[in-house]
């Protein structure tokens, strides 16, 4: 630290630091006698720090006078060793959260707004690669799954059915499986059910290989791997979000989402390939080794310190909002894990933002995410096109889903609104598609609007595992659950309802106008009451 200079001002942050000897030297005791003084010269004019000279007095450091008395050695003061007050933090002195900060990027850096950048972790790494392999086993099983009950039943709606066995647990027990997630530790409850998993995956294949599988194991088999994802789902997706900092949460979100999609593509032309060459029972076999990768590699991640989750996930307040009076400001009570199951429906029901999420995810993916449906039908059909041509349209939609997430991962801090407004960009699209005159303007329409509902759905994950509190993301997670395998179920029901009565234009049209519609009458109502209210307080002034 740098020594005061005459006439300096102490610096107030260092204002506990007591000084082990005074500042300026005691009188002597002894006083001299009273003799002409003389002034000194202009070197000799220092003085100690903070101390003023009074007139006429003759400075410390002048040589002694002939015939004065010598003057007493100053007495020692006693030096004060109590613990000082602690440093006051001016406000200038407090580190602003800089964008690049768990708060978000800095506004030109470039790798804090990277869609990748929660690939600059090594265990983040691993996790999407294995994940990716996971994700091609279990599209290649599920592909063969249908082949499989067709082969063995002879019948489409069996089909179905075993998909909505499959699906049943999800939209029953998704509660209890999140409060599951939450009470237990999430490496050993994602590496468990990933284990279990992979040995219903061997046994299925086992009796595919040795000619035992009838159509009531497998629908036990589709239970009890129904009954497993409904921890394993939210378990895996919170572990992925534990290994970034808060900051580099939504880039985990848009990689996942990039995994799931490539796995998608390339476990259903893995699937083809295994069947055609090993049978169907290598499908199965190759599925139960993908997850026993997850579950050997589970181990070795290593998780972000706690304060880096957490950073971001509640703005942080100013000193100046934690009360005038200087008291504690009211703190909410945060929920402890392993509650009950119930505690993360109220939970969910009296958070609007999670509330109006869910209704705008639940109306686009009823009227406007069924597209194996509506295209189908719209391009074999109005269009007159060939089954190439819904090939070609197939793939444009993933290409799309896969641009829009990695766009979803530049951003740092998604909301309700934004995940509204891209819904409502999407709807529109949707229903300009359902007008397209020709092939060559469904392709125009449908790139954008895959790119710009991708976008709305990842944000829309981001807020769902951000926003409640680390406590309680497992059974906010189940709770979701439940609501979107029933809204999965009901979607299909209803558009093939629709367009029996309206047409695939009509079903189109009508459910990009009825989602983007929902939006605008939401957006409206929650705006009503801040208009209201500054009209009464410029009425009042």
């Amino acid at each position: 630290m740098r020594a005061a200079g005459p006439g300096s001002v102490p610096d107030p942050r260092f204002g506990h630091l007591r000084a082990e000897t005074p500042m300026t030297p005691p009188l002597a005791t002894a006083p001299a006698p009273a003799v002409p003084r003389q002034a000194a010269p202009p070197e000799h004019t220092a003085v100690p720090a903070g101390s003023v000279p009074e007139p006429g007095a003759a400075p410390d450091d002048a040589p002694p006078r002939p015939g004065a008395a010598p003057a007493a050695a100053p007495a020692a003061a006693p030096v004060d060793r109590r613990p000082g007050p602690p440093a006051e933090v001016l406000p200038e002195a407090v580190p602003e959260a800089r964008p690049g900060s768990p708060s978000g990027p800095a506004p030109g850096d470039r790798a804090g707004r990277s869609p990748w950048r929660s690939l600059r972790h090594r265990s983040m790494r691993w996790w999407s690669a294995a994940n990716l392999v996971s994700n091609a086993g279990t599209w290649m099983q599920l592909t063969v799954q249908n082949l499989l009950v067709l082969q063995i039943s002879g019948s489409a709606a069996a089909t179905g059915l075993s998909l909505s066995v499959q699906a049943a647990p999800g939209l029953l027990l998704g509660l209890a499986g999140g409060a599951a997630v939450d009470a237990w530790p999430r490496k050993l409850t994602a590496a468990v059910s990933q284990a279990v998993l992979g040995v219903v995956a061997f046994a299925t294949a086992a009796l595919v290989a040795f000619d035992l599988l009838t159509m009531p194991l497998l629908l036990v088999l589709a239970a009890v791997t129904g009954l497993i994802a409904t921890v394993d789902n939210p378990a895996c997706s919170l572990l992925g979000n534990d290994l970034v900092p808060a900051r580099d949460v939504p880039s985990a979100i848009a990689v996942g989402s990039v995994v799931h999609s490539s796995g998608r593509l390339l476990g259903t032309a893995l699937a083809g390939v295994a069947v055609g060459v090993f049978g169907t029972a290598v499908a199965y076999a190759a599925n139960g080794l993908s997850f026993l990768l997850v579950a050997a590699v589970i181990p070795f991640l290593r998780l972000a310190p706690p304060g880096a989750r957490e950073a971001g996930t509640v703005p942080a307040r100013p000193p100046a909002a934690r009360g005038r009076a200087g008291g504690r400001a009211p703190s909410r009570k945060r929920p402890a894990p392993g509650g009950s199951a119930r505690e993360g429906l109220v939970f969910f029901l009296k958070r609007p933002r999670l509330v109006a999420l869910a209704g705008v995810t639940g109306l686009s993916a009823i009227f406007g995410r069924n597209y194996s449906l509506t295209l189908a039908v719209l391009v074999t059909g109005p269009l007159a096109g060939s089954a190439q041509d819904f090939g070609t349209v197939s793939t444009v939609l993933a290409a799309g889903g896969i641009l829009g997430a990695m766009l979803a991962g530049r951003l740092t801090r998604p909301s309700v609104r934004l995940v509204g407004s891209l819904a409502a960009a999407g709807a529109l699209l949707q229903v300009a598609a359902g007008l397209a005159p020709g092939l060559f303007w469904l392709v125009l329409l449908v790139a954008p609007m895959a790119v710009v509902e991708s976008v709305s759905d990842t944000a829309g994950k981001t807020v769902l595992q951000t926003d409640p509190p680390p406590g309680m993301r497992g059974r906010v997670l189940g709770v979701w659950r439940s609501a979107s395998t029933g809204w999965g179920l009901a979607g299909p029901a209803l558009i093939g309802v629709l367009m029996e009565c309206a047409g695939p234009r009509g079903a189109l049209v009508t459910g990009g106008l009825i989602v983007a519609g929902a939006v605008c009458t939401g957006r409206l109502w929650h705006a009503r009451p801040y208009a209201a209210r500054r009209t009464e307080w410029a009425a009042a002034a």
